[in-house]
């Protein structure tokens, strides 16, 4: 099973959709939640678990060498095969293991692509195509562990970054708890609050013109 559906199931998604329906009944906000698996494949990660592993496999063999006493095999085999096969593994290694891949890639790099992301999603998804540009996209990036509000002009100026702060700490909090789904729902009623504090009214002839449900993009 996908990252997706371990995280969110069908009650989950109709509860999501229910709470952008309740958020912006009372605003004329319009709220996209949206998710994505990573927000890029990180292949300079990979091969510096490449790099790492040559480095370290051939220092680990000359270690065993020196400390087996084991004369009777070659030097030379036992710094370029080590270097090969470490290579080989801190590629895999890497490449498969979620943990090792984000320390490989480094807290900034991780934080840059999710922003970066989160900037297509809200082009793609047309956050912005609304009447008085009152779109927010609530944007989950999984394997960063990245949580971004992005509000569009109508909405940026009013609301302080404190607040869309506490709506990132609130879905943050929310999964490292296991409750993915309540969490993210949660997220998106106080969204609907925050613009109903600061004015943003909904008007006698609103609509809805972004659709309600959690969508889910490609890394």
């Amino acid at each position: 099973m996908d990252p997706f559906h371990r995280l969110f199931s069908d009650s989950d998604l109709q509860a999501i959709q229910a709470a952008v329906q309740e958020a912006e009944a009372r605003t004329s906000g319009e709220i996209v939640p949206y998710v994505v698996e990573a927000s890029d494949d990180y292949p300079n990660a990979v091969w510096k678990g490449a790099a790492w592993g040559a480095i370290l496999a051939p220092l680990l063999a000359w270690g065993i060498y020196r400390l087996g006493g084991l004369w009777g095999t070659h030097l030379t085999l036992w710094v370029i095969l080590p270097a090969a096969a470490g290579a080989a593994a801190g590629y895999l290694l890497t490449a498969f293991l979620p943990v090792l891949k984000r320390w490989m890639a480094g807290e900034e790099v991780l934080e840059l692509r999710a922003e970066r992301r989160a900037a297509v999603a809200f082009l793609e998804q047309e956050v912005f195509n609304t009447r008085d540009r009152t779109g927010i996209l609530l944007f989950l990036s999984l394997f960063e562990h990245r949580v971004i509000v992005l509000a569009d002009s109508g909405i940026h100026q009013k609301v302080s970054q404190e607040e869309w702060d506490g709506v990132v700490a609130g879905v943050v909090t929310g999964i490292r708890e296991g409750r993915p789904g309540a969490a993210l729902a949660a997220a998106i009623r106080e969204c609907g609050k925050i613009l109903e504090r600061h004015g943003v009214a909904r008007r006698p002839d609103d609509r809805d013109e972004l659709t309600n449900e959690l969508r889910r993009g490609d890394s």
